[in-house]
């Protein structure tokens, strides 16, 4: 299955997971690693416009990964919590994807995205034994247009 990732330009080889484990996130607490992506270029562009302080937006590159499909663990919106969405986000999800990285079942955790709930991110662990099983595919410059802002 292939993902998507946009980011700054400077840190697109970067897969390590740091700038997560450095900040943490709705799906990750401070210290653990992983890989936010998107089911779709859309998905992930909508992800990276609300995490990105509009006077900062950086030159972006646009990754494709392709993750093995027999290592995805999904949770759906019905096994959260009624306020999974809101922002900040509720401690209970990176205690959920906590567990799921320390148990270390599979690469990804497909879950729903709080910006359109029918759409998807996939949260890789990068600490999962079969990491490097993932593959890089693609990076390109990604156009940002800047009417998305206004």
């Amino acid at each position: 299955m292939k993902v998507f990732r946009i980011l700054g330009k400077k840190y697109a080889k970067d897969i390590s997971g740091i700038g997560a484990a450095t900040f943490g996130g709705r799906w990750n607490k401070k210290g653990t690693p992983v890989l936010y992506t998107g089911e779709s270029k859309e998905i992930a562009l909508l992800e990276t416009i609300v995490h990105t302080p509009l006077m900062l937006i950086p030159k972006l590159s646009i990754l494709t990964i392709e993750i093995p499909d027999n290592s995805i663990t999904k949770i759906r919106i019905d096994e959260l919590p009624d306020n999974w969405y809101y922002y900040p986000a509720p401690t209970i999800l990176s205690e959920i994807a906590e567990d799921w990285v320390i148990n270390k079942k599979t690469i990804a955790l497909k879950v729903p995205s709080c910006i359109i709930h029918s759409a998807h991110n996939y949260i890789l662990n990068c600490s999962h034994k079969n990491f490097g099983k993932i593959k890089l595919l693609d990076i390109k410059d990604f156009h940002f247009d800047t009417r998305l802002i206004k």
